[in-house]
């Protein structure tokens, strides 16, 4: 049997926007202002870092709305529309911005943990999207947010909702954290393996190769083509920011390794880009190209420089880059052929492992998610 459900407008004590706050109104101190971006899904997101205020004067000259602990906001703006949370207690009187909605329930008619988690569901989700509009920019209005429609058994039954899906949602969550360490712990396996690799290499009395040494760079016998020349084709093509699109451009039919010098995915990974391709791709002047004698040297190199940190190599502020002089200094650590073969073995069968724990990872992050909506729309039936 489903319970009786209300407009939500219906259910509330107050039902009404946040106030018009322009950029010359804010102040350093004074009272909070709560904004979309500290409406997380069912949690207050604090960012004290960035927190706005409104002076007392400020506050009485707009005729500004105050807001309480334990009133509900829910955010008109992505992502997602109508997130909610409860306001917790602040050290600070508090107002909210114009694209949050104040939700202030009747304790007699509906709790407010008991909306909040219903905030977190689909059935509320697919609701919204029938009342969603806008081009650029998709929102949900307040007259049409008043539309959506709320379970509302009795008080009581609302509590004893509330306090089951509390326990059940804190075993979720301590199994989603658990999960979030054993998937650190994964992303850590092959780095640490690079690490105890590559730090044996003087002790094992390996030789240090510059690139210029051990591949032939092919970037001046490139074809340059412009992005105008570009079209859809059957081959892979790489830039600055990875794999763009498909066109059919000049080609390579042997094994390369492509090194990006693009500054900002360096600089944000500390590592270079370095990938290998098989068959035929084209690649623009934002990444190098070598080309190697032995395929398993190219896969040791490529492991190696994705373990190492590339920022003493890397020059320019405005647009850093791993300019090719930069590149040629940077010392290969090399054992003997069969040891890079063992090596690279070892590595590449610890890739494949890692790649199949981070699927499976990924997998069970999906599944908790599932699992709290099914109890969700359990609940709420």
């Amino acid at each position: 049997m489903l319970y009786p459900t209300k407009k939500l407008e219906k259910v509330c004590d107050a039902f009404a926007d946040g106030d018009w706050i322009e950029t010359k109104d804010q102040s350093d101190d004074g009272i909070r202002l709560i904004q979309t971006g500290n409406v997380g899904e069912g949690v207050f997101l604090a960012k004290d870092g960035r927190a706005r205020y409104v002076s007392e004067e400020t506050f009485a000259r707009l005729n500004c709305t105050e807001i309480f602990p334990d009133d509900l906001l829910i955010s008109r703006l992505p992502d997602p529309i109508g997130r909610a949370c409860i306001l917790p207690e602040l050290p600070t009187r508090m107002i909210t911005a114009v694209d949050c909605t104040i939700v202030r329930t009747d304790p007699k008619k509906l709790l407010p943990k008991f909306l909040l988690f219903y905030t977190n569901s689909t059935d509320y989700h697919d609701q919204l999207t029938k009342y969603l509009s806008g081009t650029t920019r998709t929102r949900i209005s307040r007259g049409n947010l008043a539309k959506i429609e709320i379970p509302v058994p009795p008080v009581g039954e609302q509590r004893r909702i509330v306090e089951r899906l509390e326990k059940q949602f804190a075993k979720i969550d301590e199994a989603a954290r658990l999960r979030v360490q054993n998937q650190a712990a994964t992303a850590a396996l092959l780095p640490a393996a690079l690490h105890e690799i590559f730090s044996q290499a003087e002790s094992r009395g390996w030789d240090e190769k510059t690139l210029p040494e051990i591949s032939e760079n092919l970037d001046s016998k490139r074809k340059p083509i412009t992005k105008s020349a570009r079209k859809l084709g059957p081959y892979p093509y790489y830039g600055a920011s990875g794999i763009v699109d498909s066109v059919a451009g000049y080609i390579f039919d042997e094994d390369i390794l492509l090194i990006s010098e693009d500054g900002a995915n360096l600089l944000a990974r500390s590592t270079p880009i370095a990938f290998s391709v098989s068959g035929k791709v084209w690649v623009n002047n934002h990444a190098h190209v070598l080309k190697f004698m032995e395929p398993v040297t190219q896969r040791l190199v490529e492991y190696f420089l994705n373990s190492i940190d590339l920022r003493p190599y890397i020059s320019g502020s405005a647009q850093p880059k791993l300019n090719q002089g930069k590149m040629n200094k940077i010392k290969i650590p090399l054992p003997s052929l069969a040891e890079q073969k063992a090596i690279v073995k070892k590595l590449d069968a610890l890739s494949e492992k890692v790649n199949a724990l981070q699927g499976l990872q990924g997998a069970q992050a999906a599944d908790l998610k599932a699992l709290k909506q099914s109890i969700l729309h359990e609940a709420f039936r």
